[in-house]
């Protein structure tokens, strides 16, 4: 399929590249839906009952319910920001040790937000089923909606931990005596520039010969003295 110059240019774009990555569209749908959970049940989760203005939680009035889903929804939306922008940044750490570092603590973290996720939609669903929808005006909704996003946000999270698994496999730190060994190899290996001199030896002229001759000449062909030699008595 042919594209047209200007598509083809914003594909070829560094920024629509990276979010295309598997990671990235990850980190995405789960601050999405991380976003969904938090803002729908601060907005509409909590309510008051037809005989009563006091705010109770949606989730079978349980204040610890609607807390929870809201704290988690949203310190796992900063995570997705924060590592988004990390992946961003990731080309250009250099050192082998911090970028372990990074992809073993992105490991970790999207092991425990699968694990919070997955006890928030149990949680979440088992108040809902107590809760007495006929109590409140509003919010009914809101409340379907955390708990249906709660149980996306598992399987988004899960893939995750798969992605920096992979990258934590697949970065080999080098040992420090291969990189020696390395090293010693690129230091013993002549440069193009004294290959170059042992494959062509320059030519002298006659006169630089010459020259060397009588430089070296009172040094190489100086006679020697005559050495005074004992004659018989006649």
């Amino acid at each position: 399929m042919h594209l047209p110059e200007s598509l083809q240019d914003l594909a070829d774009n560094e920024t629509v590249r990276f979010l295309r990555r598997p990671k990235s569209i990850l980190r995405i749908c789960g601050g999405v839906f991380s976003l969904v959970i938090f803002s729908s049940l601060l907005t509409d989760g909590y309510q008051n009952r037809t005989e009563s203005p006091q705010l109770h939680c949606v989730l079978n009035s349980n204040q610890v319910a609607c807390s929870f889903a809201v704290g988690a929804g949203f310190l796992s939306f900063l995570s997705c920001l924060v590592f988004l922008a990390l992946d961003a940044r990731e080309s250009r750490i250099s050192g082998t040790r911090l970028k372990t570092a990074f992809q073993l603590l992105d490991f970790i973290l999207a092991v425990l937000w699968a694990g919070v996720w997955f006890v928030a939609f149990c949680f979440l669903a088992r108040q809902w089923q107590h809760s007495k929808f006929k109590h409140f005006l509003l919010g009914n909704s809101s409340a379907k909606a955390a708990i249906a996003f709660a149980f996306f946000s598992v399987p988004v999270w899960i893939f995750q931990a798969y992605l920096a698994f992979q990258d934590l496999r697949d970065e080999v730190p080098v040992p420090y005596k291969r990189s020696l060994d390395e090293g010693g190899v690129v230091l013993n290996t002549l440069s193009p520039s004294s290959t170059t001199s042992s494959a062509n030896p320059p030519t002298t002229s006659p006169n630089s010969v010459s020259y060397t001759s009588s430089a070296l000449s009172p040094y190489l062909s100086a006679s020697k003295a005559p050495r005074l030699a004992m004659m018989p008595d006649s």
